[in-house]
């Protein structure tokens, strides 16, 4: 089944601007009714700004109508008739506003903590920008005298899996200690000369 663009913020403006029961903003959104009453009693997506699905061509002011007047009926996606753009594989996540001034702590956290990081790698992280991270790594930021650093996961910019992932990318790029000495000595051998110097061997009839 289609869903809507953005879900949980499409229920937000239909709980906030229709009649429509819970169980058919459910099911409009591919949630659980029951989270559909939370967000109603201010219980999730606290601050989340709602989106218009009017606006955003996915729904009619008729369609919504319809379905107030029959609690049994259920909402139906508008398709448009315009080709869509092609989807962004890449960019900064989506972050709620309310959480938008958090990033700068965010990422001051993880310079200080995780420097093996790259920017890049933070960037996908915090959903930020690379003149943003040098801007708080030099302290040219607008807003550098009052920027603490804070763990990312805890302020839900990213998820501990999604950290443990980046670093784990680090660990890999950096060569394991020794190991070209090793492939020297070992093509040395092969060579056939010996550990100690440069010295090839000599093999001679008995």
């Amino acid at each position: 089944m289609a869903l809507p663009l953005m879900p949980k913020a499409t229920a937000v403006w239909l709980v906030e601007n229709t009649s429509l029961s819970f169980e058919q903003i459910a099911a409009f959104c591919g949630l659980h009714s029951l989270e559909v009453q939370a967000i109603a009693d201010g219980e999730v997506a606290v601050g989340m700004v709602g989106l218009d699905p009017i606006v955003n061509g996915q729904l009619t002011k008729a369609e919504i109508e319809r379905c107030e007047a029959d609690a049994n009926a259920k909402l139906r996606l508008l398709v448009p008739d315009l080709p869509q753009p092609a989807a962004r594989s890449k960019g900064p996540r989506y972050t709620p506003i309310t959480k938008r001034g958090d990033k700068p702590d965010a990422i001051a956290w993880l310079l200080k903590h995780h420097p093996e990081l790259s920017d890049a790698q933070v960037s996908r992280l915090i959903g930020t920008t690379k003149p943003t991270i040098s801007a708080v790594r030099d302290r040219s930021h607008w807003n550098a005298a009052n920027i603490k650093p804070r763990n990312p996961v805890l302020l839900g910019l990213c998820t501990q899996r999604e950290l443990e992932e980046a670093l784990a990318q680090t660990v890999r790029r950096v060569p394991v200690e020794g190991a070209d000495t090793g492939q020297e000595d070992a093509d040395r051998d092969e060579a056939g000369h010996d550990g100690d110097d440069d010295t090839p061997y000599r093999y001679q009839e008995s």
